[in-house]
């Protein structure tokens, strides 16, 4: 049983990991490229769509890597999850603290109604994602490690 619980553990936070590695260097970088406001309404529907979903998948895996932690305490790898868990209780406070705010700002901007510091508010929440999708590969890596 902890087996199936250290190889679904990892294959969730990895697919997590895939998401949040492609909205921060892919999909950006198609928003950016689109014309006219169409960038800015796809980030907002982004962020709608995405925060909706995301809080879920961050809690699941951090309540998963605790889990594994737990049960797998006297066995090899033990400290690579334990370690794992804490940069995915970092990635959560990050989220809440710096990411949340922007994103429930930005997820209700029109073209009509968006401050005139949009841009620079998404460069921000560009910023801090990129600092969160390197801590959440960081606790990928160690949980893959742990398995061997």
């Amino acid at each position: 049983m902890l087996n199936a619980l250290e190889v679904f553990t990892t294959v969730i936070v990895g697919v997590m990991v895939g998401v949040e590695f492609s909205v921060a260097f892919v999909m950006k970088r198609i928003f950016d490229a689109l014309p006219e406001d169409s960038g800015q309404l796809g980030r907002a529907h982004g962020g709608r769509m995405l925060g909706a979903v995301m809080p879920f998948w961050y809690i699941g895996s951090l309540a998963l890597s605790a889990v594994w932690a737990i049960a797998g305490w006297h066995h090899h790898g033990a400290g690579l999850v334990v370690i794992a868990a804490a940069l995915l209780i970092l990635s959560v406070i990050m989220s809440l603290l710096l990411l949340v705010p922007i994103n429930n700002r930005s997820k209700t901007w029109t073209p009509e109604n968006r401050p005139e510091d949009w841009k620079e508010q998404g460069n921000r929440w560009d910023r801090f994602h990129y600092v969160r999708v390197a801590v959440i590969i960081a606790a990928f890596t160690l949980l893959a490690t742990a398995l061997t």
